[in-house]
């Protein structure tokens, strides 16, 4: 069992035996060692915890995640997508220095210092990928999201974007924030699949699964 929940506990199998990426317990359960996903260091995490179904990631799943940061939740779909290859993009520099750290212990990761607003950069250091994993605390997230699901993203992939309203519009009510981009996801040719909140691990954010109309 690659995700272990019980409890309120959820964990993934540790690839890398022994290893912990940000102090997270280590436990071992029938002979296979996990490590515990903290839900508030990370909101795949959370939306899982939540209730989040469509978590279609397979051991050989590709995935480009946009705004990677240090690596607590990539580490995480490295150990669910542990033969696949997932493409980590960042912006930060001083983030980008611990990302590469824990790519040299986890071979299915590749670092890309990136801005995510701009794809057609690294255009030529991606391929098609099985899902888009959008997690950019900017005001445009979803016109990134948007831009990178249309030039990545296989026929039978899906996306999902955490949005944070705050980042967005510090002055408008989240609900409403939600439901602006939702819209835009749905103008832009985009189906939403699924819809998680993340309270009370993450205030004022949600998860949308989408699926691309082709």
């Amino acid at each position: 069992m690659i995700i272990y929940i019980k409890d309120g506990i959820i964990a993934t199998e540790n690839i890398v035996l022994g290893k912990r990426v940000y102090g997270e317990q280590l436990f071992e359960k029938e002979s296979i060692e996990y490590r515990q996903w903290n839900p508030n260091r990370s909101k795949l995490a959370a939306a899982y915890l939540n209730g989040l179904k469509e978590l279609k990631i397979q051991e050989n799943s590709k995935i480009l995640y946009l705004g990677a940061s240090t690596g607590t939740t990539v580490s995480h779909i490295s150990d669910i997508a542990k033969k696949g290859s997932i493409y980590a993009l960042e912006f930060s520099p001083v983030s980008m220095r611990k990302l590469v750290r824990l790519c040299e212990k986890r071979p299915n990761i590749g670092p890309i210092l990136g801005d995510a607003t701009k794809p057609k950069i690294y255009f030529n250091l991606v391929s098609k990928v099985d899902l888009v994993y959008c997690d950019v605390a900017q005001p445009n997230q979803t016109d990134a999201f948007i831009k990178n699901m249309n030039l990545f993203l296989k026929e039978d992939g899906f996306g999902i974007i955490m949005i944070k309203s705050r980042s967005i519009d510090v002055n408008q009510k989240p609900q409403k924030i939600f439901k602006q981009e939702e819209k835009k996801l749905k103008e832009k040719g985009f189906k939403i699949v699924e819809k998680v909140k993340l309270e009370p691990y993450e205030k004022d954010h949600i998860c949308f699964v989408v699926e691309k109309i082709f």
